[in-house]
């Protein structure tokens, strides 16, 4: 599978497989808009019956989706609480406050776990000049603190404090795959600890394009309103939707490979002096490094010109997502592409 450049950039850089292509051509489309598309329902019943809740909505990109669910949850001119380096709060242009008039009110997490007593304190019923704040976000696994796992037993308790409070919950489960997968932990146990989920089709599973969000009946309605007035009403949509149910049915297994090759790759650049693994070893298929006194875009354009792609993840950090489309051999040429581009850039 080697090619070149080997791309680590992200899990969504991957190709489609010929059985995707082939689901493709041959879907049998309807206009999902008149919600008559059969390859788009059976694609979101069957989401439904993983997370066994009782509907699922297919959207073009997990940041629709989410955005979607704030929408739906959230009022105008309330708060939410999110954590700090969450995607929801740094990738999506402001799109809480943008789309829905929503205002984040951000916590620290240790490895993505936010605090529930902070997060009890900071859900609160409007009073005097004080917002209601009665929406949790969260997101599992966390992007930007190394694909970690957030816990299910964790997840349970957040959730509770949320239903305590009076709050809802929604969960960013871009990469949630990724985190059954680790932990073995069954997809229906994620559907209990939130009123809603977003999962990504074209992150670790590999299809072109597309999410879903799942939740209850009354929700799902909603959000396919929401979906129309944010421009993501499509029609014969199923050419989409097929290549995700082949991903959704034959790539969930394969996950177990992205994680042991980025257990490898943390291995190799941890072996290079004053590199370190600020969000620890990596529990998934993301791995970052922060590289001591070494510029993160410099590290990155010399790791390319070795025929290796990364990104920035800070100043000092690099990131690193493996995925179906990297092999063993990519992961050695980039533990040699990374050595050898500390030296260099160290060099000045």
């Amino acid at each position: 599978m080697a090619h070149t450049p080997a791309d680590f950039r992200s899990d969504t850089v991957t190709r489609p497989t010929a059985a995707m292509r082939r689901a493709m051509a041959e879907a049998v489309v309807g206009d999902d808009v008149f919600g008559e598309d059969p390859t788009v329902k059976e694609l979101e019943g069957e989401a439904a019956h993983l997370f066994r809740r009782e509907a699922a909505l297919f959207v073009p990109t997990g940041c629709m989706g989410n955005q979607i669910a704030a929408r739906v949850h959230g009022r105008p001119g309330e708060e939410v609480v999110v954590e700090a380096t969450a995607h929801m709060v740094d990738w999506e242009l402001a799109g809480l406050a943008a789309l829905s008039g929503l205002q984040a009110r951000t916590l620290p997490s240790a490895r993505g776990c936010l605090d529930p007593d902070a997060v009890r304190a900071t859900l609160r019923p409007a009073g005097g000049f004080r917002p209601r704040c009665g929406l949790l976000l969260l997101e599992n696994t966390h992007n930007f603190h190394g694909g970690a796992v957030v816990p299910i037993d964790h997840l349970r308790t957040l959730f509770a404090v949320a239903r305590e409070r009076g709050a809802q919950v929604h969960l960013d489960g871009a990469r949630l795959w990724n985190a059954a997968v680790a932990t073995g932990t069954a997809l229906a146990e994620y559907g209990a600890v939130a009123d809603s989920l977003c999962v990504c089709l074209s992150k670790g599973l590999g299809a072109p394009a597309g999410s879903l969000l799942v939740g209850d009946a009354a929700f799902v309605a909603k959000a396919r309103e929401a979906r129309k007035l944010l421009g993501g009403g499509m029609r014969q949509v199923g050419v989409l939707a097929a290549p995700g149910l082949v991903a959704l049915r034959t790539h969930r297994a394969r996950l177990v490979d992205d994680h042991r090759r980025a257990r490898r790759l943390a291995d190799g650049f941890l072996a290079a002096p004053g590199v370190t693994a600020p969000t620890g070893p990596p529990d998934t298929n993301i791995v970052i490094v922060r590289t001591e006194d070494v510029d993160a875009k410099a590290l990155c354009d010399a790791i390319a010109r070795r025929g290796v792609l990364a990104l920035p993840a800070g100043p000092d950090r690099v990131r690193f997502v493996t995925h179906y489309d990297v092999d063993d051999d990519d992961v050695a040429a980039a533990v040699g592409a990374f050595g050898e581009a500390v030296a260099e850039v160290r060099r000045g």
